[in-house]
């Protein structure tokens, strides 16, 4: 895998890890992964695929159940990345501190930053996680982070139509530091270089093509519900998992061996890697 000029060496963990869009970004930036966590079979066979050989040391710290790891078996490293489900915040609490995130997997990654004190943190989640909970769930994870476990907290929606890729995907991007001294800025947006008849090899309906997703797969052209169905040449094309590739930025050589039904969920899941790369790089320069 190609590394980026700044060839600074460091170490990170890849947690609810998906099919590596972050491994992919923060490798290229001069990060080695020394441990990661997914649950999903097919996404975990993805993952190893393409990223873990038979002789890396990540072979025997790729685990797939977060929740049952003790936090001493996960190696010492400098920055935490997570794209974590939104589960549900309890509508009861909001204002217990630490305590209050047990029992959901946002804990997980509490525990191992209060347990590890690794350099810093970088989360992803859904843009509507701002709002989740009239805005509690968002005020509960900004306040445990930085009131309970000292790290500074900076947070931005990103779109990966601002780092050149043709789809719109809104993210809420989540970083912080150790080091509350830092000073942390999110990269400014990038012109975009190519568009979805780039993509799609004819002339697009769409400059900017829709968020790719997990439901609602096929439900055609004309329902408001579509978002994997264009007309390029005047003729209906359905998105394939090749196109997904390139409109989450995954490097050419990245495959799948798993069903396309699988490969079209899994690229719903997954974060963008150019938005995650520009980000990471910021990040990085600071630690």
């Amino acid at each position: 895998m190609n590394r980026s000029s700044t060839n600074k060496k460091f170490t990170f963990i890849d947690l609810f890890a998906g099919i590596g869009g972050f491994h992919i970004a923060l490798s290229e930036l001069g990060g080695e992964c020394v441990f990661a966590a997914e649950i999903d079979n097919h996404a975990r066979r993805t993952y190893k695929e393409n990223l873990i050989s038979e002789k890396s040391k990540l072979n025997k710290n790729f685990v797939k159940d977060i929740t049952k790891v003790n936090t001493s078996e996960i190696p010492d490293f400098d920055v935490l990345c997570a794209g974590f489900p939104c589960q549900p915040f309890s509508q009861a609490g909001f204002k217990k501190g630490f305590s209050e995130t047990r029992g959901i997997l946002f804990f997980n990654i509490v525990e191992i930053i209060k347990d590890k004190q690794p350099q810093a943190f970088f989360l992803e989640n859904v843009s509507h996680l701002l709002k989740h909970g009239e805005g509690r769930t968002f005020e509960t994870i900004e306040r445990v982070l930085t009131k309970e476990l000292g790290y500074s907290f900076y947070y931005s929606i990103v779109k990966a139509s601002d780092f050149g890729l043709p789809q719109h995907r809104p993210r809420l991007f989540m970083v912080g530091f150790k080091d509350t001294g830092l000073k942390f800025e999110f990269p400014r947006p990038l012109p975009l270089k190519k568009n979805m008849s780039d993509i799609l090899g004819g002339k697009c309906n769409k400059e900017i093509g829709f968020t790719l997703r997990v439901g609602g797969r096929g439900s055609g052209i004309s329902d408001r519900r579509n978002w994997d169905t264009y007309l390029v040449d005047d003729k209906i094309v359905r998105l394939s998992s090749l196109e997904g590739l390139k409109l989450q930025g995954f490097p050419k050589n990245f495959k799948f061996t798993v069903s396309e039904t699988q490969a079209m969920k899994q690229l719903g899941n997954s974060v963008a890697v150019p938005a995650i790369k520009a980000v990471a790089k910021n990040l990085v320069g600071l630690i």
